[in-house]
């Protein structure tokens, strides 16, 4: 079993996990990230770059 850090580990977990949900969340709100308007890799990364910069 596991000792009393393992708890805070996993709430420190846990909430990384929702902040990242959250910020794919909110960057889902920029149209042309959600349906990858860009054929080119590097084009699609820019944007959400400058999606995240945004947020």
């Amino acid at each position: 079993m596991g000792g009393p850090g393992e708890a805070a580990r996993s709430r420190r977990s846990a909430a990384k996990g929702r902040s990242c949900q959250s910020f794919f969340s909110k960057l889902k709100h920029f149209r042309c990230v959600a349906t990858r308007y860009d054929k080119r890799a590097a084009n699609f990364l820019a944007m959400v770059q400058l999606a995240s910069m945004r947020l």
